[in-house]
């Protein structure tokens, strides 16, 4: 039998929760997803004002990110490097945009956190603090 640990609602929503109050905190909007052990969506949240494609895109970073067990822009990255296209890692969910990473537990993806509206880097800032929302709950 196979055990997998995978991340849940209450997991999602201590996600969401934490990375919804820093974009109300800088005054901006994006869109928050939170997948499972196996890359599908476990919740999803679209602020108001968030860019409509802001929607798909966390879906598939959060997707890519417990695919690859590596952070979305990594691919992205490794793809531009060698001038290698996305699209031969077989699935259309597959994205080389940054701001999606995977929640490791003993060296294992249990899920993924994305966000999508911002720059790169603004969006990894506020997914690492879902990350750290869902390892570290409150007591």
């Amino acid at each position: 039998m196979h055990n997998v640990t995978t991340l849940g609602h209450a997991d999602a929503q201590r996600a969401i929760a934490a990375i919804q109050a820093e974009f109300s905190r800088i005054g901006k909007a994006g869109v928050i997803a939170v997948a499972d052990a196996t890359g599908e969506l476990v919740a999803l949240l679209r602020m108001d004002g968030a860019p409509l494609p802001s929607i798909t895109v966390a879906i598939n970073k959060c997707f890519t990110a417990v695919r690859e067990r590596k952070p979305s822009g990594e691919i992205g990255k490794a793809m531009r490097e060698k001038n290698f296209h996305i699209a031969y890692f077989g699935d259309t969910r597959n994205t080389g945009f940054g701001g999606g990473l995977p929640v490791m537990v003993n060296g294992i993806p249990a899920g993924a956190v994305a966000v999508s509206g911002l720059s790169e880097e603004e969006d990894i800032k506020l997914a690492e603090m879902g990350i750290a929302a869902i390892l570290n709950p409150p007591r």
